[in-house]
């Protein structure tokens, strides 16, 4: 029997973009994405957290509007392998009206009725309300505050989690 997946947002979870901007998180390095024409992205990552999420019960994947560049910035600096990742095509960034994440369709979609579990910095009731009406198998939505990013908690979280 596969695992269940772990969705994972980049901005948020990985990268606490909301810190404050003079301090870098302890245990953080920085790196420069020069990802569009302009001033370079600063992006802080912590080298721990490859080894620490692949030590989770999960197949990892990327959920985030890096989608394959994730795996050319984010993944060597962390520690990951390069990872599937959810291709949200024209959805990306795309407002929806009911208040659902943009992400949160195609991630289900994506899944295809398989277990998951999602971190991100941005999902709401709405979010939750849609996987529970269409997703049919176990799910947990989990909310990275994206001030400090994953810590401690959130992979204890992760790692006791029943989604079987």
């Amino acid at each position: 029997m596969s695992r269940p997946l772990l969705f994972l947002d980049v901005d948020g979870p990985l990268n606490p973009y909301a810190a404050k901007p003079e301090r870098r998180p302890e245990g953080y390095t920085t790196i420069r994405v020069a990802l569009h024409p302009g001033r370079p992205l600063r992006v802080w990552l912590n080298p721990s957290h490859g080894p620490a999420l692949l030590s989770l019960p999960y197949d990892l994947c990327w959920a985030t509007t890096w989608m394959d560049a994730a795996n050319r910035w984010i993944a060597p600096v962390v520690g990951l392998p390069e990872l599937p990742y959810v291709d949200f095509g024209d959805r990306l960034l795309t407002h929806r009206p009911d208040g659902v994440h943009w992400k949160t369709e195609a991630i289900v979609a994506y899944a295809e009725g398989r277990p998951f579990a999602w971190v991100d910095d941005e999902q709401s009731p709405a979010d939750e309300a849609f996987v529970a009406e269409h997703h049919p198998g176990p799910a947990l939505l989990h909310h990275v505050d994206p001030r400090i990013g994953l810590r401690e908690r959130d992979f204890a979280m992760l790692r006791n989690a029943t989604l079987t």
